[in-house]
């Protein structure tokens, strides 16, 4: 049988589909599944010098499922216990709304979600939690029970102090923004003046409010980081409130705001330039 000749026009096009065939494959079952440590150190000019090198370790959007985000989830843990930080926080999303049928279904996955996390352990200031938009659009009651039935404490417009060498900060915790529920007066009204404050909102832009509060740091998610990154262009798609702040450090007003890239999907299980993310953050003293 003669040769069929490869015209410059068919080879392109077959490695054009090949490239993105291959891309695709990486896309779900490399780019999900394999977490990466982004290191962060961040001078503040009222962490207390007796708290230099507190390490904190930020993980977020979960969104359980057996098939698809436990696997990273799974990855994440030794990664994060290998690290030995003093505190460790969850910034939500640990259950997705279904995409058919009652939203409180998608609550039953905060169990099996909470007993992988249990085993993030050996921090020695604790697990510590807030609710994000698709916990609150289930059952947020359901899902709360969960995390603190496997030691995991949920801050829902709270704050709670933090004592290390005779020093103190305060972990402070609002609940979902977008479910207008969240009050930084309630939050941060047993702070005391001239006091490190480390807030815990999920939505990222949420800064722009905090910011006008005596807040040192915001850790947040949702983003996903965009999930699917293609060079060149913006990400595909970004959840409300997660469009000015999308990935990594910003400086707003006196606030220090860090967006973490998330562990699990939302809609379509890939991740393209944008692994699932463990964030370590180790926090100095800044002289003014």
């Amino acid at each position: 049988m003669p040769l069929i000749p490869t015209t410059r026009r068919r080879f392109l096009r077959g490695a054009v589909a090949t490239c993105a065939a291959a891309i695709a494959g990486d896309a779900v079952l490399v780019d999900p599944n394999r977490p990466r440590i982004v290191r962060q150190e961040f001078f503040l000019p009222r962490w207390p010098e007796e708290m230099d090198s507190f390490t904190v370790a930020i993980l977020s959007d979960f969104h359980y499922d057996p098939y698809f985000s436990a696997h990273p989830l799974r990855a994440a843990i030794p990664m994060v216990n290998s690290l030995h930080p003093d505190l460790i926080v969850l910034t939500g999303d640990f259950v997705s709304v279904p995409e058919i049928g009652k939203k409180k279904r998608g609550a039953n996955d905060a169990e099996p979600c909470a007993q992988l996390l249990r085993q993030l352990a050996g921090a020695p200031h604790g697990l510590w939690a807030v609710l994000g938009n698709h916990d609150y659009e289930t059952d947020p009651d359901h899902v709360t029970h969960a995390l603190q039935a496997e030691n995991i404490r949920v801050l829902a417009n709270q704050s709670d102090a933090i004592e290390r060498n005779g020093a103190r900060i305060w972990l402070a915790g609002v609940t979902d923004v977008l479910s207008w529920t969240a009050d930084l007066s309630e939050t941060l009204h047993r702070v005391p003046s001239g006091e490190a404050v480390i807030m815990l909102a999920h939505e990222p832009d949420f800064a722009d409010e905090a910011s006008r509060f005596p807040i040192d740091l915001q850790l947040s998610g949702h983003s996903h980081g965009g999930q699917i990154r293609i060079p060149l262009l913006p990400p595909l798609y970004l959840p409300p409130l997660a469009r000015k702040y999308i990935l990594g450090t910003y400086h707003i007003r006196d606030l220090t705001l860090y967006t973490n890239a998330g562990i699990g999907t939302v809609m379509v299980p890939m991740r393209l330039n944008c692994p699932p993310e463990i964030t370590l953050l180790t926090l100095r003293h800044a002289k003014r």
